[in-house]
């Protein structure tokens, strides 16, 4: 049977994982009364919740005796490192564009990639069926961005299909015919070329990894070389040539539909996973034991964002999690770092319950938290901080920078330039995207945009789309401006009053209910001032035996703002803790004593003189 390996590559939300959906139904993928969930590449809750990919899929149908091997890749750019080694082990690609939103930023960097490599991209226009949709331009749009990437002429030269992933069909106009995917299929076989084999023993380059509960580490790839089966012996080498693991493979699988099944050999050009190795990661290239040259490898992208997370050790400790001990925490952290080569956990000196998480993003570490809050647990964690790195030849501080794109009103672009600029942006385009639209470009620090995008909402009435894109490593740019109003903090622990909380609203804005569990320490508002402020939510209305005259006054509360884990994440202070339960997102100081509080600010105070 002959073979094609492919990638799916778009932009977030430009419907990868619905066409993934329609390849695999009308290829025969499923039974007929087979039961099939919506989006089946995106398998975890999360995944389906956000709509977007994390992890990057393998799945193979056939069609015309041939098997085509698709990898779904993730559009986010916190999830960005894994699409270039992804890439890597595929022979062609389809870039998916939306026809009313065009090609956008993180289409540019998956399509940079692909063209970096060699891939001649098959362009798919989907979601045709828009209202809104502007398919001539949008193809014009696509060619200058291959022109500007500097695509070579057979590059230039793409074949371009239409259609609508959603209601399952593509073809090579924009009206049809519109009865299946057929064309897709085709186009495929003619485009792609069979992977290249090469002679020699067995060698594969680890793509990606993931931790099986019953096969331990399973190490995905293409090989390259030779065959592999169950038993054999191999070792893994590192990008510098040194061997990392030794041991025999266990098991063999491969995809077939949705599904990877064990199978008897592994051949060249074909994409496989394997078990039984305990130490090779991402980048390795296992190998027959006689081998001793490596495959040359993406290196592994480091991080930019870390944060600090701790046991949860507030009153309310252990009544809505059953996971609240820090080895049980560390177990958890340390078993996803094996399984998620972009997060490094490391222990924190001196501080026994206390871990340092370091990834690629706040949306990264964000999902990390939300899975594990959903598992049970209960933690805190600190503000987000990023990892500056020193400039070997002078010794400076360097910092992460990122391309920012935001299309916006232009009413609104005047808001978006000032506050990106308060957060030592730097502005180095701006033209027009459309009727009554912007589109502006920043380089801007990591840590200047940590809680900006809820900002920016405001700032534009929820019309703006921002797209973030690491760029690189730059000179620190010094002082940013942080929140300027301090907190209101609840003095005693129980349960919040209705009552109490209505009279302390010319305060400022609340974050919790009537009847919500407080505790001393806990934040439970914004002060309208600059100062934190210790507050009594609990304070009810002193009753007597005298009605009063006419009738009694019914409480009329303010809605309180809700914070959202990303939200909380981006608004604590340096001396604040997000608390993180199954039930409840609370924000508290990190001392909770008040007497304490006031001797740490004496000590800081000094230490500034």
């Amino acid at each position: 049977m002959s073979m094609r390996n492919i990638a799916i590559i778009a932009h977030v939300d430009h419907g990868k994982t619905t066409l993934i959906d329609r390849l695999l139904a009308q290829s025969g993928a499923f039974r007929d009364n087979q039961k099939v969930a919506e989006r089946i590449m995106d398998s975890n809750d999360l995944e389906r919740e956000r709509g977007i990919t994390i992890l990057a899929k393998a799945t193979s149908i056939e069609w015309k005796e041939t098997r085509i091997n698709i990898v779904d890749t993730p559009g986010h750019a916190d999830f960005g490192g894994e699409v270039e080694r992804i890439l890597n082990m595929v022979d062609g690609a389809v870039l998916l564009v939306d026809a009313a939103e065009g090609p956008m930023p993180q289409t540019k960097f998956v399509l940079a990639k692909a063209l970096n490599i060699g891939l001649r991209p098959i362009v798919a226009i989907n979601k045709i069926d828009k209202p809104e949709e502007r398919h001539v331009e949008v193809v014009n749009e696509v060619f200058d961005l291959f022109a500007a990437l500097d695509a070579d002429d057979e590059q230039l030269d793409f074949p371009i299909l239409y259609g609508s992933a959603k209601q399952g069909w593509m073809a090579g106009e924009p009206d049809g015919p519109q009865d299946s995917m057929t064309p897709l299929f085709d186009l495929i076989l003619k485009h792609v070329p069979e992977p290249e084999v090469e002679g020699g023993p067995f060698r594969m380059l680890v793509t990606t990894l993931e931790a099986n509960p019953f096969l331990g580490r399973v190490l995905t790839g293409r090989v390259t070389s030779g065959t592999i089966k169950p038993n054999q012996s191999v070792k893994a080498l590192s990008r510098e040539g040194e061997v990392a693991d030794l041991g025999r493979v266990s098991k063999v699988l491969a995809f077939r539909g949705v599904e990877r099944q064990p199978i008897d050999a592994g051949e060249a050009g074909d994409i496989i996973a394997i078990a039984g190795l305990t130490r090779a990661t991402v980048a390795d290239t296992i190998c027959e034991t006689s081998v001793s040259e490596p495959i040359a490898a993406q290196p592994i992208d480091p991080p930019t964002l870390s944060m600090r997370f701790r046991i949860n050790d507030g009153p309310l400790a252990g009544t809505e999690g059953d996971k609240v001990q820090s080895r049980v925490i560390r177990e958890r952290l340390m078993r996803e770092a094996e399984g998620n080569v972009a997060l490094e956990i490391a222990d924190v000196p001196g501080e026994a319950d206390t871990f340092q998480v370091s990834g690629r993003g706040e949306l990264q570490l964000a999902i990390l938290i939300e899975t594990m809050r959903r598992e049970g647990f209960e933690l805190t964690v600190g503000r987000p901080r990023v990892v500056l790195r020193n400039d070997k030849a002078t010794g400076a501080g360097l910092e992460p920078f990122e391309e920012i794109i935001i299309d916006v009103d232009e009413e609104c672009s005047g808001a978006v330039v000032q506050k990106l600029s308060e957060r030592r942006a730097e502005l180095t385009d701006m033209r027009r995207s459309g009727a009554g639209r912007q589109r502006v470009v920043f380089h801007a620090p990591t840590r200047g945009l940590i809680g900006y995008n809820s900002e920016l909402l405001s700032d534009t009435r929820g019309t703006a789309i921002m797209n973030r894109l690491f760029h690189a490593y730059k000179p620190y740019a010094g002082a940013i401006p942080r929140r300027r109003a301090g907190a209101l903090i609840s003095n005693s622990d129980g349960s919040a009053v209705a009552y109490a909380l209505w009279k302390l609203e010319d305060r400022g804005p609340m974050f919790i209910d009537p009847g919500a569990k407080v505790y001393a320490g806990m934040i439970v508002g914004e002060h309208t001032k600059g100062t934190d402020l210790e507050i009594n939510v609990l304070k009810g209305k002193q009753l007597t035996n005298i009605r009063a005259a006419g009738k009694d006054d019914a409480v009329q509360l303010t809605p309180p703002v809700r914070m959202t884990l990303e939200k909380a994440m981006a608004y604590i202070g340096d001396d604040e803790l997000v608390e993180i339960t199954p039930q409840s997102i609370r924000l508290r100081k990190a001392l909770l004593d008040t007497h304490e509080r006031k001797r740490a600010s004496r000590r800081g105070a000094e230490a500034v003189e």
